[in-house]
This record gives C-alpha cells, structure tokens and sequence, in this order.
C-alpha cells in the first residue's frame, strides 16, 4: 500500500475540499473513505493509489433513516446492517432489507455503508490483480473477453467486460431511487438509473458520473404502490462473503384479480451497470403470475445476452431466479 495523508473533515463542505483536485493521475486523486470496505482492498492491490484519503466518519447528520409517506431516506453513511435490522424498511421496502442482508458477511455489514456499496469497485481479477495493466486501468485491453470471463458480463459489455458488484443498486433502481450528491458546485440530484455509466458510454476508468470531489449523502427512495411487493433473489458459489453471479430485483403492484398493475425487474451480477428489462416488464403488465407468463418473463429478460465463451451459464440462472423472484413478489 502507497503511503497517504489521513484527513477528518468535521462538514460535507470540507470533506468535498480536501477531496478536490485540479490534475494528475486518476488513480492517486483523493479518495473518501466510510467503511473501507472497498477502498481498503483496492489500496492493498493497488489498484488505487490516493495521495490522501478523507474519512467521511466525523460528519454528522449522514447516519440517519427516516421513512414517512414520502419514502424512505437513507444517509450514505448507514450500514448495511442498520439498513437490514431497520422496521420501517424490513415493513415497507422489504427488497431492499434482503439486498443488504445478502451482502457479505455480519461483520462486513456491520462495517460497510449503503454509499460505499454503491460505489464499490469492479471485482473482476484483471482489475484487481497488480501486475495487470488491462483497460479499466488505462491499459489497451480487456483480457477478460477471451480470457478468465466465468464472472463476467453476459449483457452491456464491451469494450470492458466488468459486472456492477452491488446487491443494493438493483433493488434501489427497481424502487425508483435517486441519490442526493454534494460536489464544488453544490448539491445535485440524480436519478440511479442516470448514476451509473457504461463502460461504452462513459469515462471507460469510472463506474458512476460522480466528479473526483463529489460525494454521496443520500439515497432517496419514493413511496410506490410496488415498494411492499418488492423482493431480491441472489445466486452466488458460496453462502457467505461472495458475490452475485447473478441476481434479480423485483418490485410489483398487483389489481384486485392479482394481475400485475406495475413491474420493475432489474438485473444483478450480469452486466457493467444493474441492468433494468423494460421489455420483461412490458410484457407481464396486466397478467397473471402463471407458469407459462413467468417462463416467457424470465425468456425476455435475458434476450440481450451475449455471453462470453465462460459464462453463458449466467443465462439459464438469471431466468431462473427473474422467473422465482416474481412469483414471490406477486404472492405478498
């Protein structure tokens, strides 16, 4: 690990101070740090090297939850297990309380903050590696397209071929979330379906649309008739501490003949952003939760697929958990 100055800003006003930057190499900017549960490991590999780190810790007022008949406001600074153990959101979003409690293990969850999640990095092993200078770190190529790819993206890749590793993002994204963001030039909201980027799309180096002095503060989601039948399904290779390969988030609003009124069905572990199927959700609206419409469902889901030569697997299980995490929404 890069030797780095230790900072403890007491205000978001000074955290985005020593957090700005004018030049210089990406990877050495100043990072912000909650639980460190991310940062910390990319530091270790180098994968980032920051000339300072600014412990977000200190700064009051970004702990808080708070649900009312507007929505649910989470600061950036909860913890995942705060986020899981909370009654309001176990009652009202309960999505969103299995997405946290699907993160890891307790003690990570004990540590780790909702922004954090959000924010992780990549966990794609050519990225991660040290000696492995491959295009999300400013190399020439991605090795993952002909090389090691059984964990990468089978929708939305190219020319990098990373999947988004947040459990919380798909389940925020199929609830309507927007993310309250604090910068140099002042505060901004953004919906989370325009918070991430595509490796095609945007700053190849980056995840997000966040500015290098910007930080998350909050996450708001609205109330929404589909928020109580919202659920989140995960498959991974280990029952603890492991990733999604992958996961389907999924809010309904069901009529009084149990048809679907409203769909959101969001994708996880598959592609380089939470991927939504608006196609699956136009499909299923005004339908019965039957056999055949949730195999037709989970068929449409996945009809942007491209897997790569190691994980075309991803398409069979991302249909099996979209087809499982429907009818258990629509049986609430």
């Amino acid at each position: 690990m890069k030797s780095f100055e230790w900072t403890n800003p007491a205000s978001v006003s000074e955290a985005v101070k020593m957090l700005t930057v004018t030049s210089g190499d990406i990877d050495e900017a100043p990072r912000p740090i909650a639980g460190g549960q991310d940062l910390l490991t990319t530091m270790k590999d180098y994968t980032s090297r920051p000339v300072r780190v600014v412990n977000l810790k200190n700064i009051r007022g970004l702990n808080k939850i708070t649900v009312n008949s507007r929505g649910l406001t989470i600061g950036a600074l909860v913890t995942l297990s705060e986020l899981e153990e909370h009654a309001g959101v176990r009652t009202s979003f309960p999505g969103l309380a299995e997405a946290a409690h699907s993160i890891a293990t307790p003690q990570i969850r004990n540590l780790g903050t909702v922004g954090g999640n959000l924010c992780q990095r990549p966990r794609c092993w050519y990225f991660r590696l040290e000696e492995v200078n491959c295009l999300k770190k400013g190399g020439s190529a991605c090795y993952a397209a002909n090389g090691e790819n059984k964990y990468n993206a089978i929708i939305g890749g190219g020319p990098s071929y990373i999947v988004h590793p947040s459990d919380l993002a798909p389940m925020l994204l199929a609830l309507g979330a927007s993310v309250t963001v604090v910068g140099a030039k002042g505060k901004r909201s953004i919906p989370l379906d325009k918070f991430f980027t595509l490796p095609s799309e945007g700053n190849i180096r980056r995840e997000n649309v966040l500015k290098n002095e910007e930080i998350i503060t909050e996450i708001l989601v609205p109330s929404s008739p589909v928020a109580a039948h919202s659920t989140y399904l995960k498959f991974k290779e280990r029952e603890s501490l492991d990733f999604a390969l992958a996961s389907a988030a999924v809010a309904v609003q069901l009529g009084d003949n149990r048809e679907v009124k409203d769909a959101r069905i969001v994708l996880g572990g598959v592609a380089p952003i939470p991927w939504r199927v608006p196609a699956a959700e136009k499909f299923v609206i005004g339908k019965s939760l039957t056999p055949a419409v949730l195999a037709e469902t989970a068929k449409i889901a996945l009809a942007e697929a491209k897997p790569l030569e190691k994980n075309a697997y991803k398409v069979p299980l991302a249909q099996t958990l979209v087809r499982r995490a429907l009818a258990k929404a629509g049986s609430v």
